[in-house]
């Protein structure tokens, strides 16, 4: 099947394709909503197997594709309900790491192509970092082919025994690009007096309190600029495990930060805000990042992961656990409204350069190809 084109060829039958998701994460199943569309639209049949809460979310039947709920459990009633979905799939291609070690499970020697895209890694040490190092393992050599989203990903595959290891291109799903306005100062007032910003710089961070995102150097870092006049406002929308710790901390050392939860307008929150920031101690292709340099906002993030590749010379890049590095970023971006014009012209420029979705599903497409033969008719 050509990667372009629109319906099956003659005399074959529709390429028929399972895409497991485990549900947990919003990179990847934006991704795999964006994919189904683009698969669906030329020609491919697609059955998602994820949890009900991830159909409702992402609309993976409003993309065209089937879905089948397969909770995010590893048990033996998820895995059957997985390996009947997967039965007559000429292909199963499987995102994350727990979704792509319940596929191996389902297919059980099968000779089913299986593909397997790394969105993250894991963050967690001790035993159980021991336990996902295993399941990498096994997962990458039943793999025919295994996509990392950043080139540390790939490394990480290949080191783990990979067959075939290859970067993925994704591009950011259309609706996740922010708008870009013409007159982008027409919300910021709202916005900025309704998070309590009116007057001072607003900071914005986006994602889950959990550990690996660095919220606690973040905070580390507020203490910096609490006595300065204005004090400027760290807004951190998300929701997860930490947050009573980071809001006993906020409380208790008089913090300039606010957690504000999980939103569903973080456009407009990066349009009215003056920095956007990236503080976690790993990423790949960091969701935030790319919608602070559409949306032209000056970003500062971790030097880690993915992010440099990803963002070029278009961001300010710290280390990661290092508040000092990171306060004294922000200042001086706070106080150099030239360096900031120059970022947001460089963040459009290097936009430009990420794939795009018609790009990401041509080469899923093409991956898929090598991995099929030619299907005769039904």
């Amino acid at each position: 099947m050509s990667p372009l084109s629109s319906n099956a060829p003659h005399g074959q039958s529709p390429l028929r394709t399972v895409q497991v998701l485990g549900g947990g994460n919003a990179g990847s199943s934006a991704h795999v909503r964006s994919l189904a569309e683009g698969l669906v639209a030329r020609g491919v049949r697609v059955t998602v197997c994820a949890p009900l809460e991830a159909d409702r979310a992402y609309d993976f039947t409003g993309a065209g594709a089937d879905h089948v709920h397969v909770p995010r459990s590893s048990d033996p009633v998820s895995v059957a309900a997985l390996r009947t979905a997967c039965a007559n799939a000429d292909l199963v291609h499987a995102h994350g790491l727990h979704a792509s070690f319940r596929a191996v499970l389902a297919l059980g020697g099968r000779t089913t192509p299986l593909v397997v895209t790394w969105h993250n890694r894991a963050q967690v040490e001790g035993p159980r970092a021991q336990l996902l190092r295993l399941l990498e393992r096994r997962v990458v050599r039943t793999a025919a082919v295994v996509l990392g989203t950043s080139s540390d990903l790939v490394d990480r595959a290949r080191r783990t025994g990979a067959r075939d290891a290859r970067l993925a291109a994704v591009g950011l799903p259309e609706r996740r690009r922010p708008a870009v306005s013409d007159d982008p100062d027409r919300q910021r007032p709202k916005v900025r007096a309704e998070l309590g910003a009116t007057g001072r710089p607003l900071l914005i961070a986006v994602g889950s309190l959990d550990r690996h995102r660095g919220y606690e150097v973040l905070l580390d870092a507020a203490r910096a600029w609490r006595d300065l006049d204005p004090v400027p406002l760290v807004v951190i929308a998300g929701e997860g495990p930490l947050r009573p710790v980071l809001q006993q901390r906020i409380e208790d050392e008089e913090l300039p930060v606010r957690l504000i939860g999980r939103r569903e307008d973080v456009p407009e929150l990066l349009a009215a805000a003056d920095l956007a920031l990236v503080t976690s101690s790993w990423e790949s292709r960091s969701v935030l990042a790319q919608e602070a340099l559409l949306a032209r906002v000056p970003l500062v993030a971790t030097r880690v992961g993915g992010v440099p590749d990803l963002v070029g010379d278009a961001a300010e890049l710290v280390p990661y656990g290092d508040p000092a590095a990171l306060a004294g970023t922000v200042l001086r971006l706070l106080a150099d409204p030239e360096r900031c014009a120059l970022l947001r012209e460089r963040g459009l420029r290097q936009a430009a350069t990420w794939p795009t979705e018609d790009e990401t599903v041509a080469q899923v497409l093409s991956v898929y190809d090598e991995l099929t033969q030619p299907r005769p008719l039904a």
